[in-house]
């Protein structure tokens, strides 16, 4: 044996893509072998490292897993939230990739109690690279479920993208008007939805409520008026009062907001041991959410 083992080393040395066949042929038939080459642990390279990262850049004011799961934030700390995650992962792409495009969102449908109807809003977004220049209009379907006949209903405030009013400060760039459904009434007669509006890198931001009534098939959009503040915000129904809707209102930096009562014709009171209550049933809809292109 130890005489033909010369002759072997010399043979190996002229077949060296059979030896290496050999050794490929005994690892993958060693176990222990595969196992540490899979636990065996690995130093990513720079490169692989930042591949693994999305290239999209987000903005500290929000974060990436409510992206992902779909959390809802709203610079007003609404209990109605608007799609605001969606405006700025929609601008830190743009701005990511120094472009511009429009984009839309679609809300969950809001169905009325009795069955027959059902709310939802489009939200367009005439996205550039800087918020400032960018402008989210919106506006908002109401569908008769029996007979499929569809209208669309828009407020009547300031920033909003309403054809029957002409707005300059509407057409500004740097703006929002977002209206999205909020609540029907028990008997399915009105629905209360909020209008959210103001311009971006500012504090100038506040609620609309906005109500369809269906026997008098008539839209109306009111504030809070007679009192000081900078920010309201729509909380919903009247408890006590069905012909009225609540808001909380005050001034930036102030801690305690009081609440107030405000009726159709926008007559504003305090709300007494009053609290908000709404009405109707979201629904999940596999069109609902961000839409890149229509």
């Amino acid at each position: 044996m130890l005489k033909s083992l010369p002759c072997l080393i010399a043979w190996f040395r002229k077949q060296p893509y059979l030896v290496l066949l050999v050794l490929l042929l005994l690892i993958a038939h060693n176990p222990s072998a595969q196992a540490q080459q899979v636990n065996m642990p690995v130093e990513a390279s720079p490169s692989s490292a930042s591949s693994s990262q999305p290239s999209m850049e987000v903005p500290e004011e929000i974060a990436p897993d409510m992206i992902e799961t779909g959390v809802q934030i709203d610079p007003l700390d609404s209990p109605h939230p608007v799609p605001w995650n969606w405006v700025l992962a929609t601008n830190a792409e743009l701005s990511a990739s120094n472009s511009f495009g429009l984009r839309y969102y679609r809300s969950q449908p809001l169905l009325s109690p009795d069955g027959e109807y059902a709310a939802y809003s489009r939200i367009s977004m005439q996205g550039k690279p800087e918020l400032y220049n960018s402008r989210v209009t919106s506006v908002m379907f109401l569908e008769n479920l029996q007979t499929g006949d569809l209208r669309t209903i828009t407020a009547s405030s300031p920033l909003s993208d309403n054809p029957l009013s002409i707005s300059e400060a509407g057409d500004m760039p740097g703006t929002f008007a977002i209206l999205i459904p909020v609540s029907w009434t028990p008997s399915s007669d009105r629905l209360l939805a909020r209008q959210f509006e103001g311009v971006f890198n500012t504090g100038d931001a506040s609620d609309y409520a906005v109500i369809w009534d269906r026997d008098k098939n008539r839209v109306t959009t009111v504030a809070p008026q007679g009192v000081n503040y900078s920010n309201a915000v729509l909380l919903g129904w009247s408890h006590i009062d069905p012909n009225r809707v609540l808001f909380r209102a005050g001034e930036l930096g102030e801690e305690n907001w009081p609440v107030l009562s405000v009726d159709f014709g926008g007559d504003t009171a305090l709300a007494l041991e009053d609290e908000p209550i709404v009405y109707g049933k979201l629904v999940n809809q596999v069109w609902t959410g961000p839409q890149s292109r229509w």
